[in-house]
């Protein structure tokens, strides 16, 4: 059985308290389960920014603001 690929996805956050935390890393499979992780680590925080790092190159996904624009 093959293990799953993991990618990192670099968090911009704002914490319920209103800290802004930079470069947040973290590790998932898809966005929505490293989203997932986030959450359970920073409950009701607001993502500022998600950047995916995928072999090295940095892909900024889309966020609500690019998707409604």
């Amino acid at each position: 059985m093959l293990a799953p690929v993991l990618t990192k996805y670099g968090f911009r956050i704002r914490t319920r308290v209103g800290l802004v935390i930079n470069n947040l890393m973290i590790h998932g499979r898809d966005p929505a389960e490293a989203q997932r992780k986030l959450r359970q680590m920073y409950r009701d925080c607001e993502i500022i920014e998600c950047i995916c790092h995928h072999g090295g190159v940095r892909t900024p996904l889309a966020g609500f603001e690019k998707i409604a624009g």
